[in-house]
């Protein structure tokens, strides 16, 4: 079909007929041009909300036009019902009605979408009628429905009255759509009470009707599945489930038909997890034997591999057993049901196959068992001994099935499964390992005996055929348990060291998992270190190997950080094995950072004199590489390797801390080795003042390219921030270099470095920074949102930590407070709340330095115009099949309007500020500027402004009151306050 231009091309000028709408919509679904689209979509939300629109809908609707047309109908009107519903007269209400009722009977064969718009149509007028004006809308709508003769005038289905099975689907339809609206309408909350009353009083009607068809044998498969879907939009109401019990029941007796099964186990589920459920004690109880009824039904599935079955049911009898559980618990003549249906979710648990390939259901009751397990240990102490006997055995039955559950499959049906499934399966095993973790504060002690025991067994018995699976999964039931528990106390640890050496370790799951348990145990390794001889070797053995890079990284970083100050003994073995690996980059770059930070932690133990030697020879390599890179011609090979060198060095001086070596050791060995310290030259200060010429070197090839410029000033961020006043040395030669840098080629990064630095020593940096970053924002500083960010975050710090600074006349003080009124106008939130930090700590000094203070009387108008200022542009678009624009779109800024409602806490804090600081000043700027008339915005009245001035001069200390009354005010200015219409 061609495309059709809409008249004239410009909207504002069109009348909103028939013709010029079918125009506009055959422009909008089959116009190529996405800009000739764009002003149909525009135009067609402008006529929506036409006085004209309460006309065209209908003959939109006309049975002669084409579904997309008609649905353009049915959407405006429901559009003017519920956005503009004053605007009809009330004369006109029961007209509306009688239309709506006799066009949803025509449209009870389809399309679908027609349909179901003017089933919510006529939904919303019902929600703006009850209960004064319609008291009774379902069984008007139910007597509405029902079949008639031909010659009835009283009906407006009479006439169509020969499709008695499309005019149920039609009823169901509208039925189930009632609540649906009622729940996503913006209703005030005595509204919204009345409303939910009325339909809840009418549920008798609709729930007798649903049973009378769900039994029925001659309703369709058709018919009952919109009868489970009615059920479940009504259960959302907080029907009593008193009331709906039968009707719950009969879904049960749905579930043996294949179609139906779906859709019923939702309505189900639904129905009996609604919070209000539990006020229903006795008919809880007579679910569970239906629920229990399925057993066998599920057992078969498990056995025949049917994954829809199983999860069907597991779903269900998890929903009845995780959502009642203390209900159930404190049922004590009903504890053998809750006990069975407890076996059966376990059942569920131990589903044959693997997780995610061969089943699906398992994963859906492992919170189940945190919350049996919470219920049960938050009883008193006599009540909780009892169900401890009952249900102790469970969980450890519950133990044996989890493990088998984390089993990996074979190696070779492994390597078939897709990467996806590998994922899914690690997520599930984390999810087991959490469940196992919860299960430890049920068992205790008594779980990892267990543990080690099987453990034992498997690794001491000659008479064991162990396959690695079943030793794999007890070492991860070891780990989930340590990574989070306190194990430093349990007798069975050392048992498990001695046993981990012995291990054949066959692949690469198993060594991850071994690796991963070893790890887990640094804590006790480090209260324990003579044990740290018989398993070291097996983590440096697993360092040479790629497939181990993540497990054996990290367990060796766990393990020098933990216990550092006893693996002296042990640091030539692991340099010499990492300075191996490293070289030969035997792991990936983000891995060899990781070693790196572990070699950091290990040096920084070792005694004062021996680092710096030790450090070079780490290091050296990597230096000579880097020096012969920054010689050749720069490419992306080049870059790369000079970036990855960088990174090595960043992480290693993150965590190698003379200063922090003496942790843990007794005060006279701490004092005798803070000393040594002392008398020699930080071993950071003295690589890094070697290196030094290297790295300007780099910065001088490599000035442009903020990746290496970011690499660089990440090595001496991390020096810095581990170092403090050991960095002293380094302050001038840095200072030069950052402000080489910026000067030349402005970027985030050497601002941000800054901030980290001496503060006092870095007078001639600071104003070199502030000079280059106040000529980009004079040449327009919009295509650099980080760069005004990192700006307003420097001199904050300066303000709150040497505002002394401030002092030098080589700082534009003005030009800076301009600077963070435009950074305030940026649509990027991270920089106008760094404008908003800058503005609170500028004000916060103001009483302590004059240049200040003059800026504010000066300029701070131009502030408190800018807080409160409206650039709110609101497009709403409704929501039209294959619409290419399909969305609400907002453009704002400000408390009046504009900015993000998440920004209304750093705007606040900027006006208290003001009224902290300047009061007499800002009650001036507020009157002159909230008299002008529409500013900041048309919604608020003359008397609100005035309120929302005495409220805020009110307050000096008050940071939430502030908060609450510009969150209010800028409700207003956007016209939403008090705001109770539904959405399309």
């Amino acid at each position: 079909m061609e495309s059709a231009p809409v008249p004239g091309q410009n909207p504002v000028e069109l009348e909103f007929t028939q013709e010029n709408i079918e125009t506009a919509l055959y422009q909008l679904y089959y116009d190529p041009d996405m800009e000739r689209k764009n002003v149909a979509q525009k135009w067609l939300t402008q006529a929506q909300s036409s006085a004209q629109a309460w006309q065209f809908c209908w003959a939109l609707l006309s049975p002669d036009k084409i579904p997309e047309v008609q649905f353009f109908g049915a959407s405006t009107l429901h559009i003017k019902i519920c956005r503009h519903w004053g605007d009809l007269p009330a004369e006109q209400h029961e007209d509306l009605r009688m239309q709506l009722l006799s066009h949803i009977l025509c449209f009870s064969s389809g399309p679908k979408m027609v349909l179901t718009r003017l089933c919510v149509a006529l939904a919303s007028m019902a929600l703006n009628l009850i209960p004064q004006a319609w008291s009774e809308p379902v069984a008007d709508m139910v007597r509405a429905f029902q079949p008639q003769k031909p010659d009835s005038q009283d009906n407006p289905g009479a006439k169509a009255s020969q499709e008695p099975h499309a005019h149920c689907l039609a009823l169901l339809e509208l039925l189930t759509v009632l609540p649906e609206e009622f729940q996503s309408g913006r209703l005030a909350r005595a509204r919204r009470t009345q409303l939910k009353e009325a339909l809840v009083g009418e549920w008798a009607v609709v729930c007798g009707m649903l049973r009378q068809l769900l039994q029925s044998q001659d309703s369709s498969v058709q018919v009952k599945e919109k009868v489970l879907r009615c059920l479940s939009s009504w259960v959302g109401l907080d029907v009593p489930l008193g009331e709906s019990q039968e009707l719950v029941q009969d879904c049960f007796a749905v579930l043996s038909d294949t179609g139906l099964f779906d859709t019923a186990v939702e309505t189900i589920v639904t129905a009996i997890t609604q919070p209000d459920c539990q006020r229903f004690i006795n008919v809880l109880l007579s679910l569970m034997p239906m629920v229990l009824g399925l057993y066998d039904q599920l057992k078969t599935a498990a056995q025949d591999g049917d994954m829809e079955t199983t999860h069907g049911i597991c779903r269900i009898a998890v929903a009845l057993g995780e959502t009642h559980s203390r209900v159930l618990l404190e049922q004590p003549d009903h504890w053998q049901e809750y006990l069975a249906l407890v076996n059966m979710i376990l059942f569920c648990t131990g589903i044959p196959g693997h997780y995610p390939v061969n089943e699906t259901t398992s994963s859906l009751t492992l919170t189940f068992w945190y919350t049996l397990q919470d219920d049960i240990l938050s009883f008193e102490e006599e009540k909780q001994a009892v169900y401890l006997q009952v249900y102790k055995p469970v969980y450890f039955q519950l133990v044996d099935v989890l493990l088998l559950k984390s089993h990996y499959p074979s190696l070779e049906e492994y390597a078939s499964w897709s990467s996806d499934d590998k994922e899914q399966f690690r997520i599930y095993r984390v999810d087991i390992s959490d469940t196992l973790m919860y299960v430890y504060e049920m068992l205790g002690a008594e779980l990892l005996s267990n543990l080690y025991d099987r453990l034992g067994r498997l690794l001491m018995d000659p008479q064991q055929s162990a396959v690695w699976q079943d030793i794999e999964a007890l070492l991860f039931g070891f780990q989930s348990i340590a990574e989070t528990i306190d194990v430093n106390y349990s007798d069975v640890i050392p048992g498990l060291i001695g046993l981990i050496p012995r291990i054949n370790v066959s692949n690469v799951m198993l060594a991850d998992t071994v690796m991963y348990t070893i790890g887990s145990l640094a804590e006790w390794l480090a209260d324990h270190p003579v044990m740290l001889g018989g398993i070291l070797p097996m983590v440096l053995r697993g360092l040479v190997k790629a497939e181990l890079s993540v497990s054996s990284i990290s367990t060796l970083k766990r393990i020098c950080r933990e216990c550092r100050q006893d693996l002296a003994p042990y640091a030539q073995d692991i340099l010499t094995v990492s300075q191996d690996v490293l070289v030969k980059e035997i792991h990936e770059s983000s891995q060899g950072m990781w070693l790196m930070q572990a070699l950091g932690f290990l040096l920084s133990a070792l005694p004062a004199e021996e680092i710096l030697g030790r450090l070079h020879s780490l290091i050296s390599p990597h230096i000579q590489q880097l020096d012969s890179l920054v010689r050749q011609e720069p490419d992306p090979a080049t870059k790369q390797g000079i970036v990855s060198i960088l990174g090595l060095l960043s992480s290693l001086f993150t965590t190698l801390d003379v200063n922090r070596h003496a942790d843990g050791l007794d005060e006279e060995d701490a004092s005798h080795r803070l000393t040594a310290a002392q008398s020699i030259q930080n071993p950071v200060v003295v690589v890094l003042q070697q290196v030094f010429p290297l790295i300007q070197t780099i910065i001088s090839k490599w000035l442009h390219d903020s990746e290496v410029v970011e690499a660089v000033c990440g090595v001496f961020d991390k020096s810095v921030r581990t170092l403090l006043h050991d960095f002293g040395p380094m302050v001038a030669q840095l200072s030069q270099m950052l402000g080489q840098i910026y000067s030349t080629y402005p970027q985030a990064a050497a601002l941000d470095l800054t901030q980290e630095q001496h503060m006092s020593d870095v007078r001639s940096l600071v104003e070199v920074l502030t000079s280059t970053t106040l000529s980009i924002f004079q040449q327009g500083p919009r295509d650099h949102p980080d760069i005004a960010e990192s700006f307003m975050n420097l001199h904050a710090q300066i303000l709150k930590r040497s505002p002394d600074l401030y002092l030098s006349t080589q700082l534009d003080v003005k030009a800076l407070f301009y600077s963070g009124i435009l950074s305030i106008k940026f649509p990027e939130t991270p920089t106008v709340k760094a404008a908003c930090l800058f503005f609170t700590e500028f004000l916060s000094r103001c009483k302590d330095m004059p240049a200040l203070t003059d800026v504010v009387q000066s300029d701070g108008k131009i502030l408190t115009e800018m807080l409160l200022q409206v650039r709110s542009t609101w497009l709403v678009v409704c929501i039209v099949p294959g619409s290419p624009h399909a969305s609400a779109l907002l453009l704002s800024q400000a408390v009046g309007g504009g900015s993000s409602r998440s920004l209304a806490e750093n705007f606040s804090e900027v006006l208290l500020s003001l009224n902290r600081h300047s009061p007499g000043l800002l009650s001036q700027w507020l009157t002159e500027t909230l008299q002008t008339p529409g500013f900041p915005s048309a919604h608020v009245t003359t008397e609100q402004k005035h309120t929302f001035s005495q409220q805020i001069l009110r307050e000096q200390t008050n940071k939430r009151r502030v908060k609450e009354t510009v969150k209010e005010f800028s409700l207003l200015c956007r016209g939403l306050q008090g705001a109770g219409f539904s959405e399309c």
